[in-house]
């Protein structure tokens, strides 16, 4: 196995473990909301504090549900990743392409420099 691959499986496993540990250790058990957001948490520790804060500014579109919030959260999740696949895309693939014309290029002229019968 390469040390890419070792470094590849050590990051996936890692990732896995971030995601299922926090589940299988209980740590949201004890809320009503185990894995609410962070403003929840904050708008929760704000009213704690000071009952009778007002915020500055009041959103503008309050989703119906908090199930269309997580869709749109993920829909501009998707969006996002989409955008930046698209620019690394592009750029490995101009690279790509360089690379290729640079070859072919040296591939003509040292075809060119050969001296041809003699």
């Amino acid at each position: 196995m390469s040390r890419n691959a070792k470094i590849n499986t050590l990051l996936l496993l890692a990732v896995a473990a971030l995601a299922v540990l926090p589940l299988a250790l209980g740590l949201g058990d004890h809320k009503e909301e185990p894995f609410a957001g962070s403003d929840a948490e904050a708008e929760t520790a704000i009213t704690e504090i000071e009952p009778d804060y007002e915020p500055w500014f009041s959103p503008l579109y309050e989703p119906p549900s908090g199930e269309v919030e997580s869709a749109l959260f993920a829909l501009q999740a998707a969006l996002g990743a989409g955008v930046l696949a698209y620019y690394f895309g592009l750029r490995r693939g101009r690279r790509q392409g360089e690379q290729r014309a640079m070859a072919a290029a040296e591939a003509t002229s040292g075809s060119r420099d050969t001296p041809e019968g003699d």
